[in-house]
């Protein structure tokens, strides 16, 4: 029998609970949020998560204001049968519904994870190549990897050396991070066209969980505060 998918907003719960379990950084964004769950068969099997970025300048190679550009910052996945690009297409058209303003995503493969994008590529995004490679992202805090903007958040956080050794770990290391692959969704088509002259050659594909597979992770459980907020859309 051919799944039944349902796309809805998730609670801030259900999406911790998913980024915890199922994705590989066990960890949620901190920053503002929107949270698009999915469910199969009514059961709940994970987030598609968008965020403002890492940085406010987000927008501006785009000549984009931050309110019109967004990143995608978390696909967190339980076990499936839908394929991840209906998952994340579905949800995209669910986003732009919500916020007919926005005209770009951003996203990241990261070359640490040995993520290429496989799922970005299913869905037609544009690869805009690399970059990143070799600038400090954090630090090694008690042998594990703190990203800069978590150092950051924190009660009186300097994202320095000399302040994470001081209040951290005074053997912290620093974190260098390799190059991470970009990738482009644009919203409408002025802002393809803008953006096409960007285009690069898709990196070749590798086996990870990003990767447009149907069950590609392990069943872990679910979670209780995962019904639906409100009729599904497809």
């Amino acid at each position: 029998m051919k799944p039944v998918l349902k796309i809805d907003w998730a609670t801030h719960e259900a999406a911790k609970y998913a980024c915890e379990n199922w994705h590989y950084s066990k960890s949620i964004p901190k920053s503002k949020l929107v949270k698009i769950g999915a469910w199969e068969n009514e059961r709940f099997i994970g987030v598609v998560i968008f965020s403002y970025g890492a940085t406010p300048q987000i927008g501006s190679p785009y000549n984009l204001k931050q309110i019109q550009v967004c990143e995608l910052t978390r696909i967190a996945l339980n076990k499936h049968n839908v394929y991840v690009s209906k998952i994340l297409s579905i949800a995209i058209r669910f986003l732009k519904k919500a916020n007919p303003g926005l005209r770009l995503i951003v996203s990241f493969a990261d070359t640490e994870q040995n993520h290429h994008g496989g799922i970005y590529q299913a869905t037609n995004w544009i690869y805009a190549g690399t970059f990143g490679g070799g600038t400090r992202v954090g630090w090694f805090i008690k042998g594990r990897k703190t990203h800069t903007r978590t150092v950051g958040s924190m009660p009186g956080g300097v994202q320095s050396t000399e302040w994470v050794r001081k209040n951290l770990d005074p053997k912290a290391k620093e974190w260098i991070g390799k190059d991470k692959h970009r990738y482009l969704m644009p919203l409408d088509s002025e802002m393809r066209k803008q953006i096409l002259p960007l285009s690069r050659p898709y990196p070749k594909r590798a086996q990870s969980i990003e990767n447009d597979a149907a069950g590609i992770q392990p069943d872990k459980g679910g979670a209780n505060p995962t019904c639906a907020l409100q009729s599904s859309t497809e």
